[in-house]
């Protein structure tokens, strides 16, 4: 037992110390023997390219999506803009309706399927030979589009992915910790990136080669992260584009986030599960081991953390000492339901809102792994509920 004990007790320390600090420790000395990347040089002629929103009940935010996505430096007579509505109930179908701008179409889904069945429903209407898919919440910056599209003109490269920017108003919101998390998530794709491919891309903002996004996938899954494995496997490498920035609402609550976070690590789970010949380290590389450090071994530590829950107890004899853990474990879920039932529209303290997010996150991995193991389908798609965004300051 005391042997047990210890195993579950270093178990979240030896994960959590590679996910988060060895495997970028890693990457970083690899891709010192690697080149820069590059963008190949502007073409003559851009390609045409479809921007597919994938939304439903977004009649408050969509337009301005719309209008920020056409407005980039983007040649004007090459972009159009594809909605799909997962049969919406307000005013999104009439507002692309009526949008006045012929390169905007609709498509609207008979019934609710989700956003993963409203993009494998959206091949034949759309434009070129670039897809980029963004979500209805976001703003696309001026000078965004063109990196992203440039990328793809590398016959090697299959995905682009953009690059995040959290933004939000700090005094009204409780979770300014999800810009911090972000960046040090864009951080490491950029080292994949330089290594030779990132392992999932930004769901909020990417570029696909359209014959792999007209690609079929079980609807239960989330492209974005299936999106780069896709590529790999049709022999293209996937990468992040600094350059490609996207302005992304921070979602203005912990409660909000731990929907959020559960959510997308329950499809992400189940992904993983879907892509899982692509771990193969004998047929897929550098690619495996990313996929592994990178995904597999980040959301094994939110179930090995329940050993510092129990490891402690069997070890009560000999290292009592321990019980910190349990102490700390206790009073973190205590807080991650104090700031989960915080008043809306009240700021979480900055003492409690940093530690606040990351036992969220840990409660929120709980879920995901509870719903796979029970073989939990996920409840139909509900878009994340982010702010407006004021696009001054990445503009």
């Amino acid at each position: 037992m005391t042997t047990l004990g210890w195993l579950l007790i270093l178990a979240p320390v030896a994960l959590g110390g590679f996910a988060f600090v060895g495997y970028p420790a890693v990457l970083w000395v690899w891709s010192r023997f690697k080149a820069p990347v590059t963008l190949p040089p502007e073409p003559d002629t851009w390609p045409q390219i479809t921007v597919l929103i994938v939304a439903y009940n977004e009649e408050r935010r969509l337009r301005r999506t719309i209008e920020h996505a056409l407005a980039t430096d983007y040649p004007a007579d090459r972009i159009h803009v594809l909605v799909v509505s997962d049969a919406s109930t307000d005013g999104t179908d009439r507002l692309v309706l009526e949008y006045g701008d012929a390169r905007v179409k609709l498509l609207r889904m008979p019934e609710r399927g989700g956003k993963p069945a409203g993009e494998n429903a959206a091949g034949p209407m759309l434009t070129g030979d670039i897809v980029v898919s963004i979500d209805a919440s976001i703003l696309i910056p001026r000078g965004s589009l063109k990196p992203l599209v440039q990328a793809l003109l590398d016959p090697e490269v299959g995905l682009a992915s953009g690059r995040d920017i959290s933004v939000g108003d700090e005094a009204l919101e409780g979770n300014s910790a999800e810009s911090s998390y972000v960046g040090l998530e864009m951080q490491l794709r950029a080292l994949e990136t330089r290594v030779h491919s990132i392992v999932g891309a930004s769901g909020c903002f990417y570029a696909n080669r359209r014959h792999l996004q007209e690609v079929q996938l079980p609807t239960g899954l989330a492209r974005d992260f299936a999106a780069a494995s896709v590529a790999r496997a049709h022999g293209y490498r996937a990468v992040s584009v600094d350059a490609a920035a996207c302005l992304v609402p921070r979602t203005p609550t912990l409660k909000a986030e731990l929907r959020r976070k559960s959510r997308t690590m329950s499809r992400g789970l189940a992904t993983l599960l879907y892509l899982r010949a692509l771990l193969n380290p004998f047929k897929y590389g550098s690619y495996a081991f990313m996929m592994v450090s990178h995904k597999l071994l980040r959301w094994l530590l939110f179930p090995s953390l329940l050993g510092w829950l129990i490891g402690p107890l069997l070890l009560i004899d000999v290292a009592p000492q321990t019980l910190v853990l349990t102490a700390i474990m206790l009073i973190g879920l205590a807080l991650a339901h104090l700031v989960s039932r915080w008043p809306d529209g009240r700021r979480v303290p900055r003492l409690i809102a940093a530690p606040g997010y990351v036992f969220i996150s840990i409660v929120a991995g709980w879920l995901a792994w509870w719903q796979l193991l029970t073989n939990q389908r996920q409840s139909m798609w509900e878009p994340t509920q982010r702010p407006n965004v004021d696009p001054t300051p990445a503009a």
